[in-house]
Parts: C-alpha cells; structure tokens; sequence
C-alpha cells in the first residue's frame, strides 16, 4: 500500500471516531427505520422512498466497505 493510500484510509479511520460521525449515522438509521409501507401514498412516493433508502443504506453501509477494503488490502500485502 502507498503512503498515499494508507493516508487516505487513516483519514477515514479518524472521521469515524469522531461523535459526528457517530450522530450523523445514528441520525440516518432513525430516519431509515422511520419508513413506514403504510406511509406510501403511490408509485411515484414508492420510487422516492426506494431512493432514499438506497442512499441511507449506502451511508450506513460505508464505514463498514471502508474498514473491508482496507483489510483486503493488508491480507494481499501480507500474502
């Protein structure tokens, strides 16, 4: 890995320790599980909610991909 790629990681890594991140994520899991099917009023209201979701989960989601790649990245190193 390049100084350069490690820096990028670490940059990460230290965003999410921060309680920003921490309530920004909270924040957007209320508001996922906030969704309610009852809620949705027509097609085009479902392609919205499907949208955001979509958005939400990849949020929820990034930390967790960043933190896999970068121990994909070491296994190879140490392979």
């Amino acid at each position: 890995m390049t100084q350069e790629e490690e820096q990028y990681y670490n940059t990460y890594f230290d965003l999410f320790l921060t309680p920003g991140w921490k309530q920004f994520k909270e924040e957007i899991q209320q508001i996922f599980d906030a969704y309610r099917i009852e809620d949705i009023k027509d097609e085009r209201n479902l392609a919205f909610v499907k949208g955001e979701r979509d958005a939400f989960r990849r949020v929820l989601r990034f930390e967790g991909g960043i933190k896999r790649a970068f121990e994909i990245i070491k296994e190879r190193e140490a392979e």
